[in-house]
């Protein structure tokens, strides 16, 4: 199972690259400084989990999920919206950068308990 997670991490790794590379090629919509609040922007989810461990999941995995960012940049794409594809870019870079560390979609148990295994040093 431990070489699956490690293919899984791999894999968020060479997501966060294309990403970066797809956002590149984007119009210039965004100072580097407001990249950078986006690409972090959707750790905020994380403040859902003080509703409780169920809804802070559901939030967290909705914005986390691949297709959330593919989504977005396609959709900017296809209306030639620059910035809404700017936006899926980072999003999506930015999921698969929390891949590439570890930090997988939430179980419901809580938010240590991902699909990557568990967080910390017991995981």
């Amino acid at each position: 199972m431990k070489d699956v997670i490690v293919w899984q991490r791999v894999e968020g790794g060479l997501v966060f690259i294309a990403a970066l590379v797809l956002y590149g090629q984007v119009e210039p919509v965004l100072p580097w400084w407001g990249a950078l609040l986006v690409f972090f922007a959707p750790d905020l989810s994380f403040f859902a989990y003080g509703v409780g461990t169920r809804i802070g999941a559901l939030a967290y995995n909705l914005v986390h999920v691949y297709a959330f960012g593919a989504g977005l940049m396609a959709l900017g794409t296809l209306f030639a919206m620059p910035l809404l594809a700017a936006l899926g870019a980072l999003w999506l870079a930015h999921s698969g950068f929390d891949r590439m560390l570890g930090y997988g979609l939430k179980a419901n148990t809580g938010f240590k308990d991902t699909h990557l295994g568990r967080l910390g040093k017991a995981g």
